[in-house]
């Protein structure tokens, strides 16, 4: 039995190539990213146009998921205006939702006739040029707040607006700006 819960799309970025992998000396890369008003995703692929798109070492985390409570936690914690939640580069940014739960779970966003179905593997981490980007802490601040790295189980249109998150598990939205960092279990 899933769970349905409302959020609404706020974001969806996409961006062809990488701005901070390896540029520790120089700085992010000045390159393009899309606030798009809808995104094409593609199973076993991810977004159509992003910089991991049909990369295999990428597949089970071609997509991120982000809880804009997260951010808006965060900020009010380092004491700082709002950030601007593209800089976090997370592809679906979402409001409504708490995130972490889902991690080892299939859910799916459902818009209208548009069902687009992700499993979380794991959550997604931030880099330390969240402390450069962002504000200095926003790093620490990030950890358990990062979002979701997700692979595209089934594909469809996904647009900004409201949404409908199927969740098989029971999920708080008033914990969306809660950190909560999952450690691996360990083997026995």
């Amino acid at each position: 039995m899933d769970y349905a819960y409302p959020v609404e799309v706020l974001h969806l970025l996409v961006s062809p190539a990488h701005a901070y992998f390896g540029r520790a000396r120089d700085g992010a890369a000045a390159v393009p990213s899309e606030d798009a008003h809808a995104i094409e995703v593609v199973a076993g692929k991810g977004i159509v146009g992003d910089r991991f798109f049909g990369k295999a070492a990428h597949v089970d985390a071609a997509l991120t998921v982000l809880a804009v409570e997260g951010l808006e936690a965060m900020a009010a914690e380092l004491g700082v205006a709002p950030f601007d939640p593209l800089l976090t580069r997370r592809n679906v940014v979402l409001s409504g939702a708490e995130l972490p739960p889902l991690v080892g779970s299939a859910f799916s966003l459902c818009q209208g006739d548009t069902t687009v179905r992700l499993h979380a593997g794991r959550q997604a981490h931030p880099c330390v040029w969240m402390d450069r980007v962002l504000a200095p802490g926003a790093h620490a601040a990030m950890r358990g707040r990062g979002g979701l790295r997700c692979r595209a189980v089934t594909g469809g249109t996904l647009r900004r607006g409201p949404a409908v998150l199927l969740s098989p598990v029971e999920l708080d939205a008033s914990a969306a700006g809660a950190a909560r960092v999952l450690r691996p279990s360990r083997l026995p």
